[in-house]
């Protein structure tokens, strides 16, 4: 059934409350260690008006350093989603700790140029029914910034992660579900944001991370669903376009992704100084990461080195929607290199749609107007796999009279249910049908 328009706007309004106040909650003693948060519940719960009230009355103290994130110096020998080390957690909400059984994990898994590295992840196990029954849902969180503060894992801690509901109602139907940091999150962070050859690999591999953490007690069987929305939405699709050559192994039921940023080129031009800025310059930030010789500090002036400097120290979703949006490349570089041949072909190999192996059934859908992920490119991405021959189901949320970034975050409430009654049906082995 779907969700009454009062419920999304009740939950939609505490999303907006949650990305307010992400960057300012502290929920760690002085080890480290996660505790309970005074954030109250998210919008999952049906008192959501208070949760988005609780979310604003929190203190400014930032979490301490832990070194938990920080990768050996030299990596352990193993294969792709072998376990580095794992702890215990408290997630920062009630829900989620009525709910599930959590971990925190460091992985092996592969950077954009198939390098082996350690990333970290979050692993939430239903404590009703037997862990060896579960279903596995690898969830592709959305953009949280480029600073080590906004780092996934830690935003669930601290009960900070803007689409914890979502998990949540995962977690109700008895779903395991994995959630990846993606590459780069450590004290010193550098993080690949956008770059799908990572994000892909580390989708994959904290569930089968998951798999192998001997206290989750999870099935190496277990039905596996990649689900995410906007960077989440790429993850997604990526994970699903590696899996068949790089975790043939896996026993994939279907994707559900919203909000997907499919060519980098097509999401950047709409960006630059318009209230997405942000969402730019981080999406420069990673490539430059992910491929040290494009050299993003030799295109940058005094301010955009300054700007770079602060996102990766500072910035959480807040910062790149408010402080740095409505801002210019012209004004923060003294050339722009996106038509530079290394960068162009840097971000045309992370861009979807070009060909793919994917065959278990997809959802895809997207809002029809988006300030943040260009609508236009992400119908493209879905008729290009439906020429593949990818058995996708289209679906657009109409956004028209809706502001910017509001048009973005509307479809995760909107498809919720929709996406719950498409993840049940490939879980069930039900037919899918096709928009194609």
């Amino acid at each position: 059934m779907p969700i009454s328009a009062p419920h999304r706007t009740r939950r939609l309004a505490t999303v907006l409350t949650l990305l307010l106040g992400a960057c300012a909650l502290t929920v760690t003693t002085s080890s480290g260690a996660p505790q309970e948060s005074a954030a109250g519940e998210t919008a999952a719960q049906a008192d959501s008006q208070a949760a988005a009230q609780a979310g604003t009355q929190q203190t400014a103290a930032q979490l301490p350093s832990d070194d938990f994130y920080v990768p050996p110096a030299t990596l352990p020998d193993g294969a792709p989603g072998d376990i580095i080390r794992s702890r215990r957690v408290d997630p920062g909400t009630p829900t989620p700790r009525e709910l599930a059984d959590t971990w925190q994990v460091m992985y092996l898994s592969q950077d954009a140029q198939g390098k082996p590295i350690a990333l970290t992840a979050t692993v939430l196990v239903p404590k009703a029914g037997s862990p060896a029954d579960h279903p596995i849902i690898g969830w592709g969180p959305g953009t949280q910034g480029p600073a080590f503060r906004c780092t996934p894992s830690r935003m669930i801690a601290k009960g900070a992660l803007y689409e914890q509901w979502v998990i949540n109602d995962m977690l109700r139907e008895g779903y395991a579900v994995t959630v990846p940091d993606y590459e780069g999150y450590h004290p010193q962070p550098d993080t690949t944001y956008m770059v799908g050859k990572s994000l892909g690999p580390a989708l994959i591999d904290s569930v089968r991370a998951a798999q192998r953490l001997t206290d989750a007690g999870l099935s190496a069987d277990a039905p596996v669903v990649f689900r995410g929305y906007s960077q989440g939405g790429g993850a997604a699709m990526w994970a699903g376009e590696f899996q068949p050559d790089y975790a043939s192994e896996l026993n994939l039921k279907g994707i559900v992704a919203g909000g997907v940023p499919a060519n980098l080129m097509e999401l950047a031009l709409p960006l630059n100084g318009r209230a997405g800025s942000g969402f730019l310059f981080y999406a420069l930030i990673g490539l430059d990461n992910a491929y040290p010789e494009l050299e993003l500090d030799a295109s940058l002036n005094d301010a955009g080195r300054a700007m770079v400097a602060d996102l990766e120290a500072n910035g959480c979703a807040l910062e790149m929607i408010g402080k740095y949006g409505h801002k210019s490349l012209a004004d923060h570089t003294t050339r722009v290199p996106l038509l530079d041949p290394e960068w162009m072909a840097r971000y045309t190999e992370n861009s979807l749609g070009e060909s793919t192996n994917i065959t278990v059934p997809v959802l895809q859908y997207h809002a029809t107007k988006d300030a943040l992920v260009e609508p236009n490119q992400a119908d493209a991405l879905h008729k290009a796999y439906c020429e593949q021959g990818v058995p996708l189901t289209w679906k657009t949320y109409d956004t028209d009279d809706r502001d910017p970034v509001v048009d973005h975050l509307w479809p995760i409430q909107a498809a919720n249910a929709e996406a719950m009654t498409y993840i049940a049906d490939r879980l069930a082995d039900r037919p899918a049908t096709t928009t194609c």
